[in-house]
């Protein structure tokens, strides 16, 4: 196993956990939060997929899932296409909520695949190459890619644990 086999199986993780976070759920439980500031399901998993998106597709050079492939619009958020989630208040994550069933993993199986498409054209030696030199030391891709991958899988262990609680709470 290389270095790029370890990513896409890291990356293959956060898929399904993701999906075994909202398989099964209505539109009110995935966007159930805990108090009126607290993350929902909904938006977990959008941001944990918008942030992969957003960071895999400039680091490959291409356009992101979320409008070349027109998830923006069926998603139909009060954002700028830009946003990821990062920042965001509690009205802003009150609004990702995705009515069409298989939405969130439709979204998610799309930003997977091309993911998996970029590793696929990696060797580990392109894994030291520098994709930020505004950082002390400068960021390479592997550096960005095990950010990502750190990022999505704390977002997907908390939208888990809400699951759980929405669980307990039917």
């Amino acid at each position: 196993m290389n270095g790029i086999d370890v990513l896409a199986d890291g990356f293959s993780r956060v898929h399904g956990s993701a999906h075994a976070a909202v398989v099964d759920l209505t539109p009110e439980q995935l966007a159930w939060r805990a108090d009126p500031e607290a993350n929902s399901i909904a938006w977990l998993v959008w941001h944990l997929a918008r942030v992969q998106d957003d960071h895999v597709a400039d680091v490959a050079g291409v356009p992101q899932v979320w409008t070349a492939q027109g998830w923006n619009g069926r998603f139909a958020l009060p954002f700028d296409d830009a946003e990821i989630g990062y920042g965001q208040d509690g009205a802003a994550v009150a609004a990702v909520r995705p009515g069409a069933p298989g939405l969130l993993s439709g979204y998610l199986d799309a930003v997977h695949e091309q993911t998996l498409r970029f590793l696929r054209t990696l060797t580990d030696d392109a894994l030291d190459r520098v994709v930020d030199p505004g950082w002390d030391p400068p960021v390479t891709l592997g550096v960005r890619l095990v950010s990502v991958l750190n990022d999505d899988l704390q977002h997907v262990g908390q939208a888990a644990l809400l699951r759980g609680m929405v669980e307990r709470r039917a």
